[in-house]
């Protein structure tokens, strides 16, 4: 892990989980997959109460928040395995 990508994510952690996943998981992934899908496979040509709009707004959303909750434990992973490499030496 760079220097500067330790620092930014010092700070993004200092910011809390919660706050991760709903701006980079929800907001940077599901929503813009939401916008994409909807789109590309138009689930609400039926309506929005159709079945497939109902799934479709149910399935992005929780696609960013599992997407978030992955890069929080991927990236603080490699964040504690820096620290430690870094207080060893």
């Amino acid at each position: 892990m760079k220097d500067n990508q330790f620092k930014a994510w010092e700070l993004t952690r200092s910011k809390g989980k919660s706050n991760f996943i709903l701006i980079s998981g929800l907001l940077s992934y599901g929503l813009p997959m939401f916008i994409a899908m909807a789109f590309m496979n138009k689930p609400f040509a039926e309506g929005f109460t159709s079945s497939t709009a109902i799934i479709h707004c149910i399935v992005w959303p929780l696609a960013g928040l599992l997407f978030g909750l992955t890069m929080w434990y991927f990236t603080e992973s490699k964040y504690k395995k820096e620290l430690a490499k870094r207080s060893n030496t």
